[in-house]
This record gives structure tokens, C-alpha cells and sequence, in this order.
């Protein structure tokens, strides 16, 4: 189960302004109670000139380190992990990766590869930034952040993002492609983890 949340098109150019490394803002109490009855939420908001800001958040019942060595996996990603075609590490400095993916998404019979080659800033265990380098779209950058919840060990996993591809595609194509597709990458990225809780050497 998921919730969906679209918020009409603004036209203010300082919301699309977002800090690669800052993390993201603390998540509203309403949306913890929604994530931990086990729903995932994912919002999009529709900026200007084709610019999409969309977001997803789940909970997961995995320590932060144990969701941060699913998603760090990066060169398997495609074995695990929905939409995700190719994965690999083509170069590696300390806490900074650069990765080459190739994912596949669409509607119905209607699809398409994109190629995207991503730098990462990774801050264990709590964040991952992303910011495009070269690829199908023109602006790709957010964060993955990985917030402990207190009470019980678990972990609040939210991804946020600017996206806008290089090619055509109607902004409201695109918010249709991250609410069929983002549910589904999130459901697999807290089973992953939860699996790998109870069998540490998977």
C-alpha cells in the first residue's frame, strides 16, 4: 500500500534550488505514522521549464547500516533492484563513487533504456548524494537519507530528487512513470533489508 501525494505546478524558481549535500528536511510526523503502518509515500511537485521535484519515503525494520549495504551495493544493484538494467563502479576516491546505470522503465508497452552515469557523496551511515555527470537527462541530483527511528531500531528511508530528462517527455508522463515505478524500488529495498537482518550473511 502506498500513498500518493501531487501537488499542483508553482512557479518559483528558489524551490528547485537543493543542496547536494545538505540533508533533507526532518520528516513530518504524519508521514511517520502513514510509513509505520507500512505504507510508502511518494510525492512529486511540478516546477518550472519541465523540472519535476519528487520524493519517496519507507520504513524499514532494518538497521541504517544494514539498508545502507543493500543500496551500496552498487555493482549487483541490477540483480536486485526493480527497473535497474546495469549497474557498475567506474570509479572509486574515498567516499565518492562514480557509477554507470542503465535503467528501463515506461507505461504498459512503452518503454525505455536510459544511461546516466551519477557522482555519489556518500556519508555513512546516513546519506547518499547524487548529482548527474552525463546522460539522458539534464538534471538528476537528490539524496537518499537514512534516518534511525528511536524507538525501535529501524530504519526511515526516503530518496528525493530534481529530475529532467534530455529527452521529451511530458512532466505529468514522467510523475506517472515515479509513482508506478518508485513504490515498487522501495517495497524491494526494505525486503532486501529485512532479509539481510535475520540472515547477515546474505
Amino acid at each position: 500500500m502506498y500513498y500518493i501525494s501531487t501537488i499542483p505546478p508553482i512557479i518559483q524558481k528558489n524551490l528547485f534550488i537543493m543542496s547536494e549535500a545538505a540533508p533533507n528536511s526532518s520528516m513530518p510526523e504524519n508521514d511517520r505514522q502513514k510509513l509505520l503502518k507500512g505504507e510508502a509515500i511518494i510525492k512529486t511537485l511540478f516546477l518550472d521549464d519541465g523540472i519535476i521535484d519528487t520524493s519517496g519515503s519507507i520504513y524499514v525494520a532494518a538497521s541504517p547500516e544494514t539498508v545502507w549495504s543493500v543500496l551500496t551495493d552498487y555493482n549487483h544493484l541490477s540483480e536486485n533492484i526493480p527497473k535497474v538494467v546495469e549497474s557498475k563502479v567506474i570509479e572509486e576516491k574515498g567516499d565518492e563513487k562514480i557509477l554507470e546505470q542503465i535503467g528501463k522503465s515506461g507505461i504498459l508497452f512503452f518503454e525505455k533504456s536510459v544511461h546516466i552515469v551519477l557522482r555519489v557523496r556518500e556519508i555513512f551511515p546516513r546519506s547518499l548524494s547524487f548529482n548527474i555527470i552525463e546522460g539522458d537527462f539534464t538534471i538528476y541530483r537528490g539524496q537518499w537519507k537514512f534516518e534511525p527511528s528511536n524507538s525501535d531500531g529501524g530504519t526511515f528511508l526516503s530518496w528525493k530528487a530534481l529530475l529532467k530528462p534530455a529527452f521529451f517527455a511530458p512532466p505529468l508522463l514522467v510523475s506517472f512513470v515515479q509513482h508506478q515505478d518508485l513504490p515498487t524500488i522501495l517495497e524491494t529495498i526494505k525486503k532486501l533489508a529485512e532479509t539481510k537482518k535475520h540472515n547477515p550473511g546474505i
